[in-house]
């Protein structure tokens, strides 16, 4: 799955530079996560980094995005091949 970030974020500025993918960045109220770049760290990392540095805790698996680790690790495949 991606990870999404929740109202919870407090815009604390940790959480966007740890992305090895560059999938997150500043939204119109709070940080966001882009989707399609999001591999949960896969193939960079053993756990997503943002999940480690939040504060908050507020950067959960995003239930509307369910990719297992193999669809995740071609993703990870195809954004590191460009």
């Amino acid at each position: 799955m991606a990870l999404m970030i929740t109202d919870e974020c407090i815009n604390c500025d940790v959480c966007e530079p740890e992305c090895p993918n560059g999938a997150i960045s500043p939204g119109e109220e709070i940080y966001v996560i882009d989707p399609n770049l999001c591999t949960e760290c896969v193939g960079h990392y053993d756990e997503p980094q943002c999940q480690q540095v939040c504060p908050v805790d507020c950067i959960p698996l995003d239930p509307d995005r369910k990719e297992d680790h193999d669809e995740l690790m071609a993703k990870y495949q195809t954004i590191t091949a460009a």
